[in-house]
């Protein structure tokens, strides 16, 4: 078998960390009273990014060092862009400084943080079905 191409080596380690962040969030649910809710909401958006810029990297587009998930999205071709959820995922947006810095933000609960990992479950899958078998290997 001959070695993977640079462009798959690099699309599988998008894939690895974003299934990190996926495990962590899911994992981090389980804790049942003690769940820092924050931590399962920022890595739920951090698994959506992640799958995102796999297929961007994937098409050969640079993207800009962002968190914004309808950015990221705008910047994939027209005929790869995932099927989902548009208001769905732009509500992960807000994780990724909420989830992670003091302020006054709206509070997030268990439910956000359930909902949040459900729409990183539906990106992953539908991602997932777009990406060639060699860079899920």
């Amino acid at each position: 078998m001959s070695e993977p191409s640079e462009l798959t080596r690099l699309v599988r380690a998008w894939v690895e960390k974003a299934e990190h962040d996926l495990k962590n969030a899911e994992h981090t649910l389980t804790l049942g009273d003690d769940c820092p809710i924050d931590t399962v909401c920022f890595h739920a958006q951090q698994c959506a990014e992640k799958y995102l810029k796999t297929l961007l990297v994937l098409h050969q587009r640079d993207f800009p060092k962002t968190h914004d998930l309808g950015a990221l999205a705008r910047l994939l071709p027209s005929d790869v862009l995932p099927k989902v959820n548009t208001d769905a995922l732009l509500t992960l947006n807000r994780y990724p400084i909420e989830a992670r810095y003091p302020g006054d933000w709206e509070p997030m609960d268990r439910h956000d943080a359930e909902e949040a990992v459900e729409v990183a479950r539906k990106l992953r899958a539908v991602v997932r079905a777009l990406l060639p078998r060699e860079c899920l290997e």
